[in-house]
């Protein structure tokens, strides 16, 4: 079993964390303002995962971001529709512009429990369908057990698949991996499935998938941020970071964007590298802005 931590020479700091963390916490009132408000829901993934999701209520939803921009000229659209991967062309043909990314949750989401071949070809289909991006969850059935090498060579065998079909169309595909930070335990454990995903080829790494008790917590997000930024130091590769799961206030999204900014810069600060996995933040961050209920999306 490979000593992430070792290989890349991350030690933990507790005390620094604890002590940014309680920093931020404290200052959010100050750190808020209407530019960092419109910047998170830049960065938004607006994510509809429900059992009674339909081709209609997806097409509604698109079209709903479809004309945000006339409701609201001075703002930016969100970065994403997240949607389970059978609706993938749906939202590819309602969607306005190719700046909405198509992002859809696969590999037997949310408990990545299957066969690898089953993984595999639900990713191509996705991607066949039209999407952008791809988030999936780390095997924690390997990784739990300490099998590593089980857990990054799945990463890597979705990789390999989503980058093919993706060039047979011209196409880059941007893979995100959900690690469950909520079932991992500790800093250390956290801090290998990070290096674990991104050294097997993740884009981004995501904590949560929102369907387990414990989800996106500032802890586990600056554990992160920090592996990230070790590991582009090792590297020379930026990855992107996710936090999703519980995240519905604005002072949320705000925590989260100083924990990133904190740890990792301002260069990170951008939907490219940095994405909020939300089902209620748009709102929360309209009505934030305007003092007074939103209810958009």
């Amino acid at each position: 079993m490979v000593d992430y931590l070792k290989k890349y020479g991350y030690v933990p700091d507790r005390e620094r964390m604890d002590g940014d963390i309680a920093r931020i916490a404290s200052n959010l009132e100050t750190i808020k303002s209407e530019k960092i408000l419109k910047e998170c829901f830049s960065m938004i993934d607006l994510t509809s995962l429900r059992t009674n999701d339909t081709p209609a209520s997806i097409v509604k939803l698109v079209k709903k971001v479809n004309d945000f921009p006339s409701a609201y000229p001075d703002w930016p659209l969100p970065a994403s529709v997240c949607v389970y991967p059978n609706f993938a062309g749906i939202v590819r043909q309602t969607r306005a512009t190719e700046d909405l990314h198509v992002t859809v949750v696969a590999a037997c989401f949310p408990s990545s429990q299957s066969y690898l071949e089953v993984k595999v070809r639900e990713c191509e289909l996705a991607v066949e369908n039209g999407a952008d991006e791809v988030d999936i969850v780390l095997a924690l059935n390997a990784f739990l057990d300490g099998d590593y090498d089980s857990a990054s060579a799945e990463i890597v065998a979705v990789r390999n698949a989503v980058d093919m079909v993706a060039a047979s169309y011209g196409r880059k595909v941007i893979l995100k991996v959900i690690l469950e930070t909520g079932l991992l335990g500790s800093v250390e454990s956290i801090a290998n499935a990070s290096f674990l995903a991104m050294e097997a080829g993740a884009d981004f790494i995501k904590t949560s998938t929102g369907k387990v008790d414990v989800n996106a917590t500032p802890a586990a997000a600056y554990t992160m941020c920090g592996c990230i930024r070790k590991f582009y130091e090792v590297t020379g590769r930026k990855v992107g970071f996710k936090p999703a799961g519980g995240i519905s206030s604005a002072m949320d999204a705000v925590s989260y964007y100083s924990i990133v900014s904190t740890v990792l810069g301002g260069e990170w600060l951008d939907k490219s590298l940095f994405r909020l996995g939300v089902s209620r933040l748009a709102n929360s961050i309209l009505s934030e802005v305007g003092q007074k209920t939103v209810s958009w999306f």
